[in-house]
């Protein structure tokens, strides 16, 4: 069996488009990406409410945009929302009316449901115990959170999170059907100029491959500071903790040697 078919000289020809179509799929993972996890967090704290009117709409936002193929979300916003006469002649046509602000919205949305729940998971995961320690040392509820729940919370999702994140970089390959041209659009179209299947594809995995690579050892040193963190963090919490909270009982009274103790 032959060698695969791949021409050298066309990947080093093709390798500026890529690089812009590179940059155009850069772009589509993180904007999505922040207002996905500016959303999560309300979406995550309106889950966990015990008031029924907050977590129910909640629940249905992650229900349905995480159970709604993304390709479809992308159509219904690119193609649905334009048909909307009252959208079209308002402001928010600024958004609607370019490919890359559809695609912020279908993909930021996407994105937002599944990082509510990857939050959620994370704070129900952090042990009471811990809570309730730092309740009793009188640290107020919001430094809890701040300064225990949430660095915890982060080290237990982030391995989900990184999953999430990989996944949605893949996930952008679809962009090319609203018009905008990614990696993946690129090297389809050298494809159809030049009829060769596989020198611009396997550059164009290679691209994908490197980036999410990047991707995973950036998360393998966020996961490494976080381990040294949390454990400065509880360091400096027992070293700071008030000598008379370790004190079991009143000192013994020295007694001479060679008498009774009266």
């Amino acid at each position: 069996m032959s060698a695969l078919p791949i021409d050298l000289a066309l990947a080093w020809e093709s390798l500026p488009a890529l690089l812009q179509g590179l940059k155009v799929t850069v772009l589509v993972t993180v904007l999505p990406m922040a207002l996905g996890l500016a959303l999560a967090f309300p979406v995550c704290f309106a889950r966990m409410s015990e008031r029924r009117w907050l977590s129910l709409p909640a629940e249905i936002f992650v229900v349905f945009f995480r159970g709604a193929p993304v390709l479809i979300l992308l159509y219904l916003v690119y193609y649905g929302l334009g048909q909307i006469e009252s959208l079209r002649n308002g402001p928010l046509w600024l958004l609607f009316g370019s490919p890359l602000g559809c695609a912020l919205v279908a993909f930021g949305l996407n994105h937002a449901a599944y990082m509510a729940e990857i939050l959620r998971g994370s704070l129900l995961a952090v042990p009471h115990g811990i809570v309730e320690a730092s309740e009793a040392l009188g640290i107020t509820r919001r430094n809890i959170f701040i300064w225990v729940k949430m660095p915890l919370a982060m080290r237990y999702g982030l391995k989900a999170y990184q999953n999430e994140v990989v996944s949605f970089v893949k996930g952008t390959a679809i962009v090319s059907v609203v018009t905008l041209t990614d990696l993946t659009a690129v090297a389809n179209g050298i494809f159809e100029q030049t009829y060769d299947p596989f020198t611009p594809i396997l550059c164009a995995a290679a691209l994908y491959w490197a980036y999410v690579n990047l991707i995973r050892l950036a998360f393998a040193g966020w996961g490494r500071w976080l381990d040294r963190h949390n454990a400065e963090t509880a360091i400096g919490a027992s070293v700071a903790a008030p000598a008379s909270s370790l004190s079991v009982g009143p000192a013994p009274r020295p007694v001479a040697l060679g008498k009774e103790a009266s």
